[in-house]
């Protein structure tokens, strides 16, 4: 592949050569950047993909707009094969993915299927049908995220755990015939039975193993996209996954939490995003964070 052809397949912005370690911020379609990265280059994958018939992030080409669940789970089994590629073989892929239900409301600005956070019309008129598969029901839960871990699982990944994520700050919900839902799931994948994970990097406060459910708060400012997960939760993973000097990737970077987590742990990272916007987040977000980790080193 030629220098130009392999530019024209992405939009890429590097943070400044001050940057250490290295930060690499992508604009493009994971589907087709991830074939171009070196593979087995990576040790660690911590993502978040958009939620199914969640919310707009205006793209033509975004995951989650699906016109049903099934394909939503296809396309991801399709980037997540091109993540196993570029992984080193001791590698490991932290997914965090959340759930939603199969719903049969009206629209407007109350009720089962309400406008919500940045959730267009289009998705919204479109979550008012049962989607047609699983035998889902109006009202079921979807499951999703299991959906999502043994179509992986199916694929070639070795599910290794879920964790259960448990919000300290829920969001709240009107709903009166069930629990308000609190927890999101983490799953481990990796490439092999053998593989890198580091049970010291992150103990439990009494030097127990780390177990397989984490309280999280949500960070104490912004970051300005409509849902970005804990830094917390990316700092684990990344030390339970990865060494200093390692490479760090996150296919939906977002606003670009795993990336500054992972440079402030001495990581390298690479980012990938379709929007340009939260591409132009990451590097603010990188630039600030450069600015903080040199003040704390001198």
């Amino acid at each position: 592949m030629t220098r130009d052809l392999f530019e024209g397949l992405y939009e890429a912005e590097e943070a400044p050569q001050s940057c250490a370690p290295d930060l690499r911020i992508i604009t493009g379609d994971s589907l087709e950047i991830l074939p171009t990265l070196q593979v087995e280059s990576f040790r660690c994958c911590v993502t978040s993909p958009p939620y199914w018939g969640l919310r707009d992030y205006d793209h033509l080409a975004q995951i989650g707009s699906e016109s049903s669940p099934e394909e939503y789970v296809t396309n991801l089994v399709a980037i997540f094969r091109e993540v196993r590629k570029v992984l080193r073989k001791d590698g490991t892929f932290w997914l965090n993915i959340g759930d939603g239900y199969a719903r049969n409301g009206g629209t407007g600005k109350c009720g089962p299927n309400a406008i919500v956070g940045n959730t267009k019309k289009l998705i919204q008129k479109r979550n008012c049908k049962v989607p047609d598969c699983w035998g889902l029901k109006d009202r079921d839960l979807m499951g999703l995220p299991w959906r999502v871990a043994f179509a992986l699982q199916e694929d070639g990944w070795i599910l290794r755990s879920k964790i259960t994520w448990i919000k300290k700050t829920a969001m709240p919900e009107s709903v009166r015939n069930r629990p308000t839902s609190a927890t999101e799931e983490l799953f481990l994948f990796s490439k092999a039975p053998a593989y890198f994970y580091d049970s010291n990097a992150v103990r439990e406060s009494s030097g127990a193993n780390l177990r397989n459910y984490w309280i999280l708060g949500p960070d104490g400012t912004s970051s300005g996209h409509p849902a970005a997960f804990p830094r917390e939760l990316a700092r684990r993973c990344i030390l339970l996954g990865s060494k200093v000097g390692d490479s760090v990737l996150d296919p939906f970077a977002g606003s670009g939490t795993t990336g500054v987590v992972a440079n402030e742990l001495e990581r390298n990272a690479t980012l990938i995003d379709l929007n340009p916007e939260y591409s132009r987040m990451s590097k603010k977000r990188a630039h600030s964070a450069t600015k903080r980790l040199k003040t704390a080193n001198t």
